[in-house]
């Protein structure tokens, strides 16, 4: 746990030009997070601007003002502020450029609801660390602690960040805290149907797209007694289909319904030899950050991901994947049995 209040607000109140960072691989809770800030510190009179590497995945574009997230650094901001993560790997698109160094010489802010090693290691860093379910939910405890203003946009921001990290309110890490901060937020005018709505007419696809979903579907294996289920996307589809969908996210839930499947591992293979991993496993078998962190990643128990940039030859990590799931399980499997016993 890290709280750090009182560097957090010298930071905040000492700076008027905030850059607001999302990791390479942005999802709900990294941008609804992103968003809500933009608005609090807009509201506190501040200029704000959001930044992400990669262009924000059609399905997150639903949550209004993605359209606002920029792909390069901007020059002038006086202090930065990462959600989400506080893991250095996870931003290589920025680490070979030269706006990096002005990230590690200026002042930091982490809020991250993941408990892992930090390894933000800037000078400067102020990190604000919680074990709760979205950095939505930290968002909301700060502002609450700092009297910050809540527009009704900033509500919503919260809400989506954390439905989208809790499945909608019923993952392990939903906590009845959790529960209180949106109900909080519907008293204060947010409306869920409406949110949910907006999320569900963006999740319409293509007949393009639902034909592709049935062929990744077929191409789907089943390892370790159907325990482990992959989908490996190469690089002509992720260049052809990204754009409108991401491939990975098109079968990742629907792998984990398999008859004795504890998790789904989606790969993409791109045509520099990086290979990035999605992973997402089944109530009670919640080994995906473990997973991840072997290979250098990070996230949550039951959802997470890691990136290779060395060149390792794809059948080799995924084998490798696949031997260290199986393990992770039997290890869980077995402790399961000493707490029966």
């Amino acid at each position: 746990m890290s709280d750090n209040l009182d560097q957090v607000k010298s930071l905040i109140d000492g700076h008027q030009k905030f850059v607001i960072l999302q990791a390479d691989n942005p999802d709900g809770d990294s941008l609804a997070s992103s968003l809500a800030l933009e608005q609090i510190l807009t509201d506190l009179g501040k200029h704000a601007t959001m930044y992400c590497a990669v262009n924000i995945p059609t399905y997150l574009r639903h949550l209004k003002g993605w359209d606002r997230v920029v792909d390069r650094l901007p020059v002038d901001f006086e202090a930065s502020i990462i959600v989400d993560t506080s893991s250095l790997a996870l931003f290589d698109n920025l680490a070979s450029r030269p706006e990096m160094s002005l990230l590690q010489k200026r002042p930091c802010l982490v809020i991250d609801h993941h408990m892992s090693e930090s390894t933000i290691n800037f000078p400067t860093v102020v990190e604000y660390k919680h074990d709760v379910v979205a950095t939505g939910q930290l968002i909301y405890d700060l502002a609450k602690q700092f009297d910050w203003p809540l527009a009704l946009t900033t509500k919503e921001m919260i809400v989506s960040s954390i439905m989208s990290d809790s499945l909608g309110l019923i993952s392990e890490g939903t906590s009845a805290d959790t529960i209180r901060v949106v109900a909080d937020m519907v008293e204060g005018g947010v409306n869920l149907a409406k949110l949910d709505d907006a999320r569900k007419e963006l999740m319409r696809k293509s007949p393009e797209l639902i034909a592709y979903k049935g062929r990744l579907l077929e191409r789907v294996e089943f390892h370790d007694n159907n325990r482990v289920a992959i989908i490996s996307i190469p690089w002509d589809e992720i260049e052809k289909y990204s754009p409108l969908y991401n491939p990975t996210m098109l079968v990742l839930d629907e792998m984990r319904y398999g008859e004795g499947t504890d998790i789904a591992i989606g790969f993409k293979v791109y045509k520099d030899g990086r290979v990035t991993a999605k992973i997402k496993t089944n109530f009670g078998k919640g080994i995906a950050a473990e997973l991840a962190e072997h290979f250098g990643g990070g996230g949550h128990r039951y959802a997470s991901g890691f990136k290779i940039t060395t060149g390792k030859p794809f059948n080799e990590i995924k084998s490798e994947c696949i031997a260290k799931a199986g393990e992770l399980l039997d290890k869980l499997e077995q402790g399961n049995d000493h707490e029966i016993q």
